[in-house]
């Protein structure tokens, strides 16, 4: 390239940079993906409003080639998050469901548009009308993975039977229409056969599986070893992406089949920060500069000044036939499986996304030349025009107060279905205080015989969320470390577990509580969600190690005292440590006949005051300024140290009823 030409690429990658992020925050302001505005920047570019006026000033012919390359370079970073964020958790358990409405959101709209492509053939005068038939067919059956689990996430439905039905069913079909792509252009790109070439795609999956898969496994652990992404570690996963997208580009497939295999085979499992990290990285580069390339590329192919009447009849059966088939397809398959019609129809509306991932697919039609420049462009507004009403549609079919009551029928379902004593830890963020409030609600409900230990994650929504995420990533690593922590408490895969996007903490534990009803719910104190409303609450302030001495139950002889005790008793048998009755004034009566009782089931119980500072003592302790709710302070000793608070809250089942009358 010349040092003009350079130029010309600089000024012209400056212009897209520009452009692209104008139109994406545009996009987003009006609801909808910020990917839209980017594709309607690359046609804003092209010849379809100011012919080659702009595109000719700013990509003359010499700088075309360099800008392809960005552009193949951006493709192949996208369809390797494509098959990163593919995850197979999201199928378990909706293996049959989610298998029968991506059947059915394939093979509608993949007959239909089968039917289309025979009479598109003979107006566009194709001479091989087989690979063109099967590609019309494939690019009607695609859904859009990506923009699908942003839509789920945004709306909170990710724990919701639509949203979990949804994503499984684009995961399957994803699978499905790649595999079914790659036969097309197998077949476009052959003469008269398969090239031989081909064939080796079943030995590449084999070792991509079988060996690239563990190879790739230990990138995690060094990550966790290294406590970050190194510079040497993301080396690897490039060198690893660019050569698989070269042997399957040498197979005679595109590179993006390349890409998408290599993403699907890196680590899920013990990889959730690995995968963040990643997604960040690749962001500064991919989102800001290679993929508005590459849809500046696809919008200079996209010329829709010359739709005219006969063409306009062409778009409207390309419409027709995509949102049709897609929505037909879908929604039967769900309906088969008694889905509810209403969430069939939002099952239906979702899968008819198809966004960025469409114009992958028709970029490589074109570049095969299986499909003319004007199809493109109806292509390309079909992609536009089914992506741009998922949102608007979804709320009309699906509103947000029925997806609030799933997703509260939902999180009811996992917490309510069970018997006995049941206890709610809400899991903070800081790995210390999360093992604490765990420990300390195992060692309070270890005593009583049926109960059931509960686990729940707020998730607070991004700062800054990643674009070329789906917001699956935040939620996985919540639920990831809620089994964790399930299996640290003994309670194995059973134990119920429910994880939330909040924007408002205080309402949505508030509400998770409302739905639940736990006898006793362990929180950290200060948590944003406040203490909420019931029966029995217990707050932890820091993050103490286990009492290794007593636990001093100090009483003031007020009507918490028996509270206190309780509690304090019910932490000494569970670390099977002495409990100290320290009162002021003496013991009453009535706990005198507490302290008995306890002695009776084997716990061992002193009264006085002389260890209230030992090493190790835990101080259990009410705090009178809690008002309806029974505040307990606990802390533990240090010899020749005052106590470092600890806390706890303790709203017991006596003061129910009048916690719930003092927040009205």
């Amino acid at each position: 390239m010349t040092s003009h030409a350079v130029g010309q690429l600089l000024l012209g990658l400056a212009v897209i940079i520009v452009l692209a992020r104008a139109l994406g925050a545009l996009a987003r302001k009006i609801g909808q993906p910020p990917v839209i505005g980017e594709i309607i920047a690359g046609i804003l570019i092209g010849p379809s409003i100011f012919g080659t006026l702009v595109s000719d000033r700013l990509f003359p012919s010499d700088v075309l080639p360099a800008l392809a390359g960005l552009a193949n370079i951006g493709l192949v970073l996208f369809m390797f998050i494509v098959g990163y964020e593919l995850d197979q958790t999201l199928v378990r358990g909706r293996q049959r469901v989610a298998v029968s409405v991506s059947i059915g959101s394939i093979l509608a709209p993949l007959g239909l548009g089968a039917v289309l492509a025979l009479w598109l053939a003979g107006r566009h005068d194709v001479t091989d009308t087989l690979p063109f038939t099967l590609f019309i067919g494939a690019a009607m059956a695609v859904t859009a993975f990506p923009v699908l689990a942003r839509i789920v996430a945004d709306r909170g439905l990710i724990r919701t039977e639509v949203g979990g039905l949804a994503l499984a069913s684009a995961a399957v079909d994803d699978v499905i229409a790649w595999s079914l792509l790659a036969v097309v252009v197998a077949v476009g790109t052959a003469d008269g056969g398969l090239p031989w070439q081909v064939l080796g795609i079943i030995p590449f999956l084999f070792v991509m599986f079988r060996w690239v898969r563990p190879l790739l496994r230990r990138l995690a652990v060094a990550r966790e070893r290294a406590g970050r992404l190194t510079p040497d570690i993301l080396a690897v996963i490039l060198a690893g992406l660019l050569i698989s997208c070269y042997l399957t580009e040498i197979m005679g497939l595109h590179a993006i089949f390349g890409a998408f295999v290599f993403g699907a085979v890196m680590p899920r499992v013990g990889g959730e920060a690995l995968r963040h990290e990643i997604l960040e990285r690749l962001e500064q580069v991919s989102v800001l500069l290679l993929l508005p390339v590459f849809f500046v590329v696809a919008g200079l192919q996209v010329d829709l000044s010359t739709v005219d009447g006969s063409a306009l009849l062409e778009l409207a059966l390309i419409l027709l036939v995509a949102i049709s088939g897609k929505f037909i397809g879908a929604y039967a398959g769900a309906r088969l499986n008694r889905v509810g019609a209403r969430q069939a129809g939002a099952l239906a509306t979702l899968m008819n996304t198809r966004g960025l991932t469409e114009i992958v697919i028709l970029s490589v039609g074109l570049q095969l030349a299986i499909i003319d420049q004007q199809i493109f462009s109806m292509m390309v507004v079909m992609a536009l025009v089914t992506t741009i009403m998922a949102g608007p549609l979804l709320a009309w079919i699906y509103p947000q107060r029925i997806a609030d009551r799933d997703v509260a029928q939902a999180e009811r379902a996992a917490l309510r279905g069970t018997a006995g004593y049941k206890a709610l830890v809400v899991v903070p963020d800081a790995e210390p205080a999360a093992t604490a409030v765990l420990d300390l609600a195992t060692a309070v409900v270890r005593s009583r015989r049926p109960a059931t230990l509960a686990l729940a994650r707020l998730v607070p929504y991004p700062a800054a969320p990643l674009e070329i995420g789906n917001g699956l990533l935040e939620m996985n690593q919540a639920m990831a470390e809620l089994k964790a922590l399930a299996a640290r408490a003994g309670g194995g895969p059973d134990v119920p577990m429910v994880a939330r996007f909040t924007s408002n903490p205080a309402e949505d534990l508030a509400e998770i509580v409302r739905t639940g009803e736990p006898d006793l719910v362990v929180m950290t104190d200060g948590e944003p969600g406040g203490t909420p409303m019931v029966g029995t609450v217990i707050t932890l302030a820091a993050t103490p190690p286990a009492p290794t001495g007593v636990v001093i139950a100090r009483l003031t002889g007020d009507t918490r005292a028996e509270a206190v005790l309780r509690t304090a008793a019910e932490l000494a048998a569970a670390h099977q440590v002495t409990l100290i009755v320290d009162a002021e004034p003496p013991v009453t009566r009535r706990l005198a006949a507490t302290v008995r009782e306890l002695r009776r089931h084997g716990l061992t119980v002193r009264e006085g005051s002389d260890d209230v500072e030992a090493a190790g003592a835990l101080v259990v302790a009410a705090d009178s300024t809690a008002g309806a709710n029974v505040v307990v302070r606990a802390s533990i000793g240090e010899a020749g140290k005052a106590p470092e608070p600890w806390a706890s809250r303790l709203g017991t089942s006596d003061d129910k009823e009048a916690t719930q009358v003092n927040s009205a």
